[in-house]
């Protein structure tokens, strides 16, 4: 009997995590649209073709779908951008990998609104809370790593340009958004073409 229960509670969870899962990943989806703060339990429902009180069973709050959303757009990431680039080596052969890997998540739709951060940031820069600590923390390890790269190309010789590494991960973020901003207006990917241009020659990769 005790085995019996356990095996239900355990199935209990294991669909609960599933129902999870693909709520925040649909709620990072429609968040890429049209903004997280525009994204309701009920609106995630619909378009799961579940019932709400299923979706607010696995959230208590708005905000607490809200802060799970960014956790799983930010793994997203994580696994779309920044992990295929880790297996390169520091410095310059890493930096093209993650603006190769970046450009590559927003031509392929891996949010059909493009950059989930840089569709969702716009609304939080000024709410401070705990979703625009979440938003501002992964936006920080995304430049720092960015940082990173810059820093052991100077220290290798690679790099001419002596600006602070911060300064200039600035600048490489601040192109790719603003490409990512470019496509979604014109519909045309070549302004991502454009940007991996730009920053293969500014930092000869």
């Amino acid at each position: 009997m005790a085995d019996d229960a356990e095996a239900t509670t355990d199935g209990r969870r294991a669909r609960g995590d599933r129902t999870r899962r693909q709520v925040v990943t649909r709620a990072a989806a429609l968040a890429s649209i049209s903004g997280l703060s525009a994204v309701s339990l009920n609106d995630v429902a619909r378009d799961l073709g579940v019932s709400k009180s299923g979706v607010a069973a696995a959230f208590g709050t708005k905000e607490e779908l809200e802060l799970a959303t960014v956790a799983a757009a930010r793994e997203i990431f994580i696994e779309e951008v920044v992990a295929p680039a880790l297996s390169r080596k520091r410095g310059r052969p890493r930096l093209r990998a993650l603006v190769d890997s970046w450009l590559s998540y927003v031509e392929r739709g891996v949010f059909p609104g493009g950059c989930f951060m840089a569709a969702v940031l716009p609304e939080y820069d000024t709410k401070p809370g705990p979703v625009r600590d979440a938003l501002h923390d992964a936006r920080r390890a995304w430049r720092q790593l960015i940082a990173d790269q810059v820093a052991q190309m100077q220290e290798d010789g690679q790099l001419e340009d002596r600006l602070p590494a911060p300064l200039l991960a600035f600048e490489v973020d601040a192109l790719l958004a603003a490409a990512n901003l470019e496509r979604n207006l014109s519909g045309d990917d070549g302004a991502l073409t454009d940007a991996r241009r730009l920053l293969r020659a500014r930092f000869d990769l």
